[in-house]
């Protein structure tokens, strides 16, 4: 009895030190506040500036079919986010930074919980040291999860966890509880249609091995998609009623060699995705590389099976998402409009919770090695965690702008005063900075970056930019065969969004076809960089704003009121 109660305290004081880690890690965000680094791509770009006009306009709880005018003339309610979402919900209700902690240490704890709970409950039962749990579950933790998918990727061990009880005949009112309120704070377009197909495939595989029908293993997972479904009901409905088609028809994936999809392949394999980055390179990968081959020598593949396959399904899902980008693919994605606009090779975001429980299985071959083991293995996870906060949004982007510098809030109210209209009365573009900074700030754009939006904007913005685009077929491949960044591209800058004040560059050839900007309302351009000779392009240099809070310098543009539209 007394060695139990000794064994839970140690455990216990483990645990309070892991959460006390994650505190620390997330600490920043909270007493840095706007001065604080954040990632920028896909997040300051985009997501965070969602929230903003979500909160700020009438049509957080608009019905189907409603349109926000702030955004291109008229983006669709449902290509922005649900408004049951935690994150918009702590957006529209809390300041900025606040909700961007907040949601960074809810994601973390939860990720935390959910890990420890998998691995005790489900790979190791009694046989692991706290130390393997515990310290696998931190560094699971502590991964740099993409923000906007909230528990997207880091909720799916606590999902697991459930599943497998209630799989095993073991359920409790809780796992019901986490099946019920995870749709709440995770999406399901990027994230979890992923992870509950696996989960249809292995209610099915029981079904064929063992013969017996789960019933309530089939109707938890049924259950849980239904709640995504209703969240995400604009979504079902743009399914299932007539609608225009948007900017994701004329995605062309399939492009790869076999050659490139292979290489493509080996990429993701050792190095991850942008969006569900496990930094496993540096230490778990030659780790479980070495404990295959251990295993291999000593013909124990019986004994570590589960090590062992779960590290092929890993090479899987690499495969599946490399070749989904091979160019033998793009014959039926055009036969079948579903290819093109859903994303299929996002299986891959199962890797983070598939190889962290790698880790943790090879940490536990290398412990029962004795002590000489056992010190290796905190060895390993305390490097482990080295790594993981070498990637901490303060040392990581510790060069790019602050929340603060990024928004320029003070910068664009400036801008606002001097135009000093209504700003529903015009419309602006953005050259050289992302059009989210405009847009976080109030005013109307003409460009954006969204996930999908109308075919046919698409085809009016082009209009402005297709001279640039003639220039560079870079630009012109990456706007005609994507375009979910519909910007004012240009020829001289490339695929290049930043320009900081500290930037020398300026733009000395713009060619941009003015009168469709005109006619559809565009008054004012913001360039980051200034323009040599506007006015061949029919723009006039009105004022450049600067500030030292701010991380540019905008030149403000004009169209010409000579030009015709």
């Amino acid at each position: 009895m007394a060695r139990t109660l000794l064994i839970m305290f140690h455990n216990n004081k483990r645990i309070l030190l892991a959460f006390l880690i994650i505190l620390i890690y997330v600490a920043p965000y909270f007493i840095l506040g706007q001065n604080a680094h954040v990632r920028i791509h896909d997040n300051l770009d985009s997501n965070v500036a969602w929230y903003r006009i979500l909160g700020h306009s009438s049509t957080l709880f608009a019905p189907i079919g409603t349109t926000i005018p702030q955004i291109i003339n008229g983006l669709p309610r449902g290509d922005l986010y649900s408004q049951f979402y935690g994150i918009v919900l702590l957006n529209v209700y809390l300041p900025p930074m606040v909700a961007y902690g907040l949601n960074e240490l809810i994601t973390r704890v939860f990720a935390f919980i959910g890990m420890y709970l998998l691995l005790k409950d489900h790979f190791f039962k009694k046989d692991a040291s706290s130390i393997i749990l515990v310290g696998t579950a931190l560094t699971f933790a502590l991964i740099p999860f993409w923000p906007s998918g909230m528990l997207s990727q880091l909720g799916m061990p606590l999902a697991l966890w459930a599943f497998l009880n209630i799989r095993a005949r073991k359920s409790t009112w809780r796992d019901y509880l986490i099946l019920t309120l995870l749709p709440f704070y995770s999406t399901f377009v990027l994230g979890f249609f992923f992870f509950l197909s696996v989960m249809g495939v292995l209610w099915l595989v029981d079904v064929i091995r063992k013969k017996a029908w789960n019933w309530r293993f089939f109707f938890s997972i049924a259950y849980m998609t239904i709640i995504y479904l209703a969240i995400e009901y604009r979504l079902v409905f743009s399914l299932l009623l007539p609608h225009e088609p948007t900017s994701r028809t004329e995605f062309v994936e399939s492009t790869l060699s076999l050659q490139h999809t292979l290489l493509l392949f080996l990429k993701n394999l050792v190095i991850g995705h942008n969006q569900d980055q496990d930094l496993h390179t540096p230490i778990i990968l030659p780790l479980v590389l070495l404990v295959i081959v251990m295993i291999w020598r000593k013909g124990l593949w019986k004994n570590e099976k589960t090590l062992v396959w779960l590290s092929a399904l890993y090479a899987i899902l690499s495969l599946w998402y490399a070749f989904w980008f091979y160019k033998g693919w793009e014959p039926l994605k055009g036969a079948f409009t579903l290819l093109t606009t859903f994303n299929f090779s996002r299986y891959h975001y199962l890797h983070p919770m598939i190889i962290y429980i790698v880790f943790a299985l090879a940490l536990h071959f290398i412990w029962k090695k004795g002590k000489i083991g056992r010190r290796i293995v905190k060895i390993l996870i305390v490097l482990q965690l080295f790594v993981l906060f070498g990637f901490n949004d303060q040392i990581r982007y510790h060069n790019e702008p602050t929340f603060k510098q990024f928004y320029a809030i003070q910068q664009f109210q400036d801008i606002k005063s001097y135009i000093n209209k209504p700003v529903s009365s015009y419309r602006i573009a953005s050259i050289g900075i992302h059009p989210a900074i405009a847009q976080y700030n109030g005013f109307y754009t003409l460009d954006t970056y969204n996930n999908f939006y109308p075919l046919s904007y698409k085809h009016k913005f082009r209009e402005i930019i297709a001279k640039e685009l003639d220039k560079n077929k870079m630009l012109k491949n990456y706007y005609d065969n994507w375009g979910s960044r519909c910007y004012i591209f240009v020829d001289e800058l490339g695929k290049n969004y930043m320009f900081t004040k500290d930037s020398n560059k300026q733009i000395d050839n713009l060619e941009l076809n003015i009168k469709p900007f005109k006619k559809m309302g565009g008054e004012y351009i913001f360039s980051a960089l200034p323009i040599e000779h506007p006015e061949k392009t029919g723009l006039k240099l009105e004022k450049i704003f600067r500030s030292d809070e701010s991380a540019w310098t905008i030149y403000l543009y004009k169209v010409r009121s000579a030009t015709k539209a």
